[in-house]
């Protein structure tokens, strides 16, 4: 049964046009932003709109009058006769069934949509290669529910990709609203109920306590309703992350470099491992730990050159000890090897900042990881990941240097794979054709505050700006969206934005966003996002339920 609300009410002042259109409804009808209502139109047509703002006015000329008919500001008064009063609101124009976009006219006649004029009006009907993303829940009077899917081609490529989270820390969820998606995601291709020929894996970094370091275990904590959701509202089986292995960082004390608690019960079950850096295989990824220090002259990008030359005195040096022992020579006044370009006084800023990162990080720069008891290299653990693999890699604990030198060497890793280098005893068909990297606290790495020469930037430009075409997809968060780079968040398809502040909300990055909206974003519950995608009419303001996976109180 259609419901009809209002009408059409156009005005000199406030004229219909084709992108957006007034009407009014009575005062008692409750209905918010993102309510989906539909207008008659010319040829027999149906205009769309989205409910954007909701005002009350009276015939009162001014606030003058509703203190003098409280018998001049008698609190206690009640008036003889209720002034004649309306509700007036504004809908952004999001579709019209016949693609008619003349402005619609006034006095006809507004109702509100039913689920199929919801699906058609948003962009969500027949949507191809589906992943769900969440559910809208709409009107608050006989109110409907519907499961909203992405096209997966528009959130992981070929045809865009890419996903920015911005949220305040701890109500906004981001994390678990990442981990929501990359569930789906991998549920969709396991279960390949397409028929894809494409495949997917995860490498997901753990930067916070011990947030990701039960993804393959159950969350207690889920009741049937939260169950219920998943099953029958989005579809997605109620169940953990399958094929998930963990990565610690090393160290002969575990506990001085991880939140993580049971490394032994996970290695017995073949899925728990510690990595650490030889000099020899990875004296080349140096300069990340200098992904922070302003290098205007590139003197220490010269400096990593040189020792990763084959022609320099370091070519001789396979332990890092050693390789500290060759640093403090090239100290000394009148020491700068055969570069001479590079002064004494760069060479002991190379030397100061690399011995304090190795310092905090000694356990790390280990060259016998054949000793380490499940030792790997990180980068040969992702040239060997499998289909629907998710790898989650702690660095929850490390320094900031060290958190970046490691998500650095992740991406590279990852790039170099995905370009095709040879990896002995893997053929091009086993690796995977789409590999989504997520890491939060996004601003750590791509900021607009980060030297343009830092190659950690220069990696997360790469991927977001070329990673589409190699099937390398960046799912980013971070508290504030204002601070990341442009190029960064400018290539990302999807975002979605949590709960923010009004600070945030005013600068520059929301100025296409209606201010209603904004206002929202500052009090969005936990569980709740506002998303953006190409293939959606209108921004939506969506649900998602409790973590699938072990939530962890403390630590």
């Amino acid at each position: 049964m259609i419901q009809q609300i209002g009408k059409v009410v156009a005005t000199e002042r406030a004229p219909s046009t084709v992108d957006e259109f007034y009407f009014w409804t009575q005062k008692n009808l409750i209905i918010k932003p993102f309510d989906v209502v539909k207008v008659k139109h010319i040829k027999h047509s149906t205009t769309f709109g989205v409910v954007e703002e909701i005002s009350h006015i009276t015939d009162s000329a001014s606030s003058l009058a509703g203190f003098i008919s409280s018998d001049f500001g008698d609190v206690d008064a009640t008036t003889n006769t209720d002034r004649i009063g309306m509700n007036y609101v504004k809908a952004r124009v999001v579709g019209n069934t016949g693609s008619i976009y003349t402005p619609v006219l006034d006095g006809q006649p507004v109702s509100l949509a039913n689920e199929d004029d919801i699906r058609q009006a948003l962009g969500l009907s027949d949507i191809k290669h589906p992943v769900p993303c969440g559910y809208i829940e709409m009107y608050e009077e006989n109110p409907i529910t519907i499961p909203v899917h992405f096209n997966s081609h528009f959130l992981i490529g070929p045809e865009g990709a890419h996903l920015n989270i911005s949220g305040i820390s701890g109500l906004a969820a981001k994390t678990s609203y990442a981990m929501f998606l990359m569930k789906a995601i991998q549920d969709k291709y396991i279960r390949n109920t397409g028929g894809m020929n494409e495949s997917v894996a995860f490498v997901v970094l753990n930067v916070k306590g011990r947030d990701l370091l039960g993804l393959d275990e159950e969350n207690d904590e889920l009741n049937e309703a939260d169950r219920e959701i998943y099953l029958q509202k989005l579809g997605i089986p109620p169940t953990p992350f399958e094929n998930v292995k963990y990565f610690y960082p090393y160290a002969k004390n575990f506990e001085s470099v991880t939140y993580g608690r049971d490394f032994e019960g996970q290695r017995g079950a073949g899925k728990a491992y510690q990595y650490a850096y030889t000099y020899e295989s990875d004296k080349e990824k140096i300069e990340m730990l200098f992904a922070n220090v302003d290098d205007t002259n590139e003197t220490m990008s010269s400096i990593v050159a040189q020792i990763a030359s084959e022609n320099s005195e370091f070519s001789s040096v396979t332990q890092w000890s050693d390789f500290r022992t060759k640093l403090g020579e090239y100290k000394q006044s009148g020491n700068t090897g055969k570069d001479k370009e590079i002064t004494v006084l760069s060479w002991r800023k190379f030397s100061r900042h690399f011995n304090r990162v190795f310092e905090k990080n000694h356990h790390l720069f280990n060259d016998n990881i054949e000793d380490i008891k499940g030792g790997v290299r990180l980068q040969d653990a992702i040239q060997k990941i499998n289909k629907n693999d998710v790898l989650v890699v702690d660095i929850a604990k490390l320094s900031e240097e060290m958190q970046g030198f490691v998500f650095g060497d992740v991406v590279s890793a990852i790039y170099d794979l995905k370009l095709g280098q040879p990896v002995e005893g893997r053929n091009e068909d086993d690796i995977p054709s789409k590999i989504i990297i997520f890491i939060d606290e996004l601003n750590k790495y791509a900021s607009k505050d980060i030297p343009k020469n830092s190659p950690i930037l220069r990696r997360v430009l790469e991927v977001t700006e070329r990673g589409r075409s190699l099937g390398i997809v960046l799912f980013s968060a971070e508290q504030f969206k204002s601070d990341i780079h442009d190029r960064v968040k400018g290539n990302c398809a999807t975002h979605a934005y949590g709960r923010s502040n009004a600070i945030e909300v005013s600068k520059s990055d929301y100025q296409y966003v209606p201010a209603v909206y904004k206002s929202m974003m500052t009090r969005l519950e936990q569980g709740e996002y506002i998303l953006q995608n190409p293939i959606f009419r209108s921004l939506l303001n969506i649900k998602f339920p409790k973590p699938i996976y072990r939530q962890f109180k403390n630590g």
